[in-house]
């Protein structure tokens, strides 16, 4: 069989016709010695996207997205205010609003709350004197004008008031003194008198100002209204009256009692609240037509009381009458004298919301300076005359040289109170001197 001729030699893959490698790599594999680490990585000019930025290029490119309008991206910078200055919804990488906080605070508010509870928990009582007192509380944040002292008669008693227990804390809530002086200081005379009878207008106001002294020193001396002895008044009276006055305060009777001229509480019974004594009244000055001088007075002088330690035992003690004669609710000392004894318990002891009471003493009185010319008598000392005298709420018949008012907490039937209700604050009203035990219509 004849042997055909071989075709002519195709060049081998990779090479030129003359045998040449023409990627200049001598046949060696180019991605060899080719290292895919970070830093090839960094260097690459491109970049692959991720997997959700080509899920939204293959939807976008045929179905391009539509603005809502409500919808921001984080490239568009921040939103402007709003109309009224109100603030932009925040938004997140994807342009979706984030929900606002609405108590950024919550957890300091949950502990506020927590600590409310508690404390309303640990003082019961006070929380219920706040809603008891609540309205009388708001009327006592700001201050109560001073009312002016008297100039005349009073033509009217003063205007009902909202009735309110009194408390340690607001001892003058419900009670028209309550806008009244606290001194003897705010009395003055409407006018200057003059000379009167044998003394000349200086002597005039000295005896004037030696009567306002000796009110204060007999009713609003902190130490003789607590149950002391009021010895600075006692130094301003007249010798031979004074003598008279002093056993009166040692042995004190029913012709004797103390509490005609001083004002004064037993301790073991009553205690003054604060030092603050409630006044109103009016000073007027005349001739005695005997080339003397009388000083006209009528005051009325109200004190706010917390129940001293044994105010609930003397409460339900019976009540000596006019017809058993003098006593005292509790046996009186060895020696026979009227001194405050038992243990007082301080103020600060005593809660603020402790029910008070209030006594209301009402002074008519005279006083006279003599002649020196004529009558023998020292014109620096004080003389009485015509003296009426008055107390609301404080027991009746009892003749020990003290006040005895009735606190609400302990208060008991009284049979002896047979005579009308009076208003104690009723300046218009005549001083009866019948003797009679009543009642008051508002302390």
């Amino acid at each position: 069989m004849p042997i055909a001729e071989d075709p002519e030699p195709r060049p081998t893959e990779g090479r030129d016709p003359d045998g040449a490698d023409p990627s200049g790599t001598g046949g060696k594999d180019p991605f060899a010695d080719l290292v895919l680490d970070e830093e090839f990585v960094r260097g690459a000019t491109v970049k692959e996207q991720s997997g959700r930025t080509r899920m939204l290029a293959a939807r976008w490119k045929h179905t391009p997205p539509v603005d809502p309008g409500g919808r921001r991206s984080v490239n568009d910078g921040p939103r402007k205010a709003g109309r009224f200055g109100r603030k932009p919804q925040p938004v997140d990488a994807w342009g979706d609003p984030r929900p606002r906080r609405r108590f950024e605070g919550r957890t300091a508010l949950y502990v506020l709350l927590a600590v409310a509870v508690l404390l309303a928990a640990l003082n019961l009582d006070a929380v219920t004197s706040w809603f008891t007192h609540g309205s009388e509380g708001a009327s006592h944040r700001g201050p109560v004008p001073t009312a002016a002292p008297e100039t005349a008669r009073p033509t009217a008693a003063p205007p009902k008031t909202a009735e309110q227990q009194p408390t340690v804390d607001h001892p003058w809530a419900g009670s028209p003194a309550e806008p009244w002086p606290t001194s003897m200081d705010a009395f003055e005379l409407p006018q200057a008198p003059g000379p009167v009878g044998a003394f000349t207008a200086e002597q005039v106001a000295a005896q004037v100002k030696l009567v306002k002294d000796y009110l204060a020193a007999a009713n609003l001396d902190p130490k003789a209204v607590a149950g002391g002895r009021p010895e600075a008044a006692l130094a301003m009276i007249e010798r031979e009256t004074r003598d008279r006055l002093e056993a009166g305060l040692a042995h004190p009777t029913e012709e004797t009692d103390p509490t005609t001229r001083f004002s004064r509480f037993d301790p073991r019974e009553a205690i003054p609240v604060n030092d603050t004594v409630k006044v109103q009244g009016r000073i007027t000055v005349d001739g005695d037509g005997d080339g003397g001088v009388v000083v006209h007075t009528d005051f009325t002088f109200v004190y706010a009381l917390r129940p001293g330690p044994e105010a609930g035992q003397r409460a339900a003690s019976p009540r000596p009458t006019a017809s058993s004669g003098p006593g005292s609710p509790l046996p009186a000392p060895k020696d026979g004298t009227a001194k405050p004894v038992g243990l007082v318990v301080p103020a600060a002891d005593v809660a603020g919301d402790t029910w008070t009471a209030r006594t209301i003493v009402r002074r008519v009185d005279d006083y006279r300076f003599y002649d020196p010319a004529r009558y023998r008598n020292n014109p620096k000392k004080i003389n009485f005359g015509p003296s009426r005298s008055e107390s609301g709420n404080s027991a009746c018949n009892v003749h020990d040289g003290y006040f005895h008012p009735q606190f609400a907490q302990f208060a008991r039937p009284n049979p002896g109170q047979t005579g009308p209700a009076t208003d104690p604050y009723d300046r218009n009203r005549q001083l009866q001197d019948d003797g009679a035990c009543g009642t008051v219509s508002r302390s």
